[in-house]
């Protein structure tokens, strides 16, 4: 298993709460998530557009691709799965 670090400032904030975690295992995507820490689930397509903008600022930092080009081609990819899913969502909630 390979975790990533946890940031400092959710280290720091006892009142910090993790969200999301996405991980690739058998080739497939498994996720864990918690709903309920906001009441609006828009507020989880700004989440997904933070992250998409924290990939994008990562690929420019790592391989020095273009922030606009590379947040562009996140979207596309994006557009293409919400318009023509290639997996839909197993699983259930799962009580920690």
């Amino acid at each position: 298993m390979k975790e990533l670090p946890i940031p400092e400032s959710a280290r720091n904030d006892l009142n910090s709460i993790e969200v999301l975690r996405v991980w690739v295992a058998h080739q497939q995507q498994h996720v864990s998530l918690k709903i309920g820490v906001w009441n609006d689930p828009a507020a989880y397509g700004l989440l997904l557009c933070d992250l998409a903008r924290h990939f994008a600022n990562a690929y420019q930092q790592e391989q020095g691709l273009d922030f606009d080009a590379t947040l562009a081609r996140i979207r596309a990819g994006f557009d293409a799965e919400m318009n023509y899913p290639t997996d839909m969502p197993k699983g259930g909630i799962v009580e920690n």
